[in-house]
């Protein structure tokens, strides 16, 4: 994980990808990370990199989250973010991230149960340890005033984050308890 962050960084630094770039693949690694360390057996010895891939990712194709009651979770993500039900099977539903990518809502968070760090057992494989922070979602149009008028309007309780002259964000938390970030669109 270290070395494509630095990856990551480097080619932000070499004018290679743009902020935006840069914090897609940022938040795409925080999700993945855990979930391929949590399906993945044993692993061999590591080996040297194998070079530059010959593809280019170009777009999200989905985040899959696992939560108690995915009809709260999809009419809060619809109705704030303006997300589209794609489809919708009984237990799970997936939306349309205006086009950017997709989502998938589903029923299967379970309570925790004995195990040491809370996570509910799975089989003989580790337990999972790393935790996605949050997920920050560029909106537009954006403004400061205005997002957060509109957040209080709906109950919840946004915790500005703004970095420097260009970058303005609110924290809220979604039905399950996730941090949600909105930020205006930067580059």
């Amino acid at each position: 994980m270290e070395s494509l962050i630095a990856r990551l960084l480097k080619a932000f630094e070499d004018g290679k990808l743009t902020r935006r770039q840069l914090i897609q693949s940022l938040a795409l690694a925080a999700v993945a990370a855990p979930a391929a360390a949590a399906q993945s057996t044993p692993a061999a010895p590591a080996t040297a990199a194998a070079g530059t891939a010959p593809w280019k990712t170009v777009r999200l194709d989905h985040i899959s989250y696992a939560v108690a009651d995915y009809k709260r979770s999809v009419a809060f993500y619809t109705d704030l973010m303006g997300w589209v039900v794609k489809n919708d099977a009984g237990n799970q539903a997936t939306l349309n991230i205006n086009n950017i990518g997709e989502i998938i809502i589903r029923n299967s968070r379970r309570p925790a149960d004995s195990s040491s760090n809370g996570q509910p057992a799975r089989g003989d494989r580790p337990p999972l340890t790393g935790v996605i922070n949050h997920v920050s979602w560029g909106v537009q149009p954006w403004n400061t005033e205005a997002v957060e008028a509109e957040l209080k309007r709906r109950g919840l309780s946004p915790r500005p984050d703004m970095v420097g002259d260009d970058f303005k964000s609110f924290h809220v938390l979604d039905p399950d308890g996730w941090d949600l970030q909105i930020s205006n669109q930067t580059s």
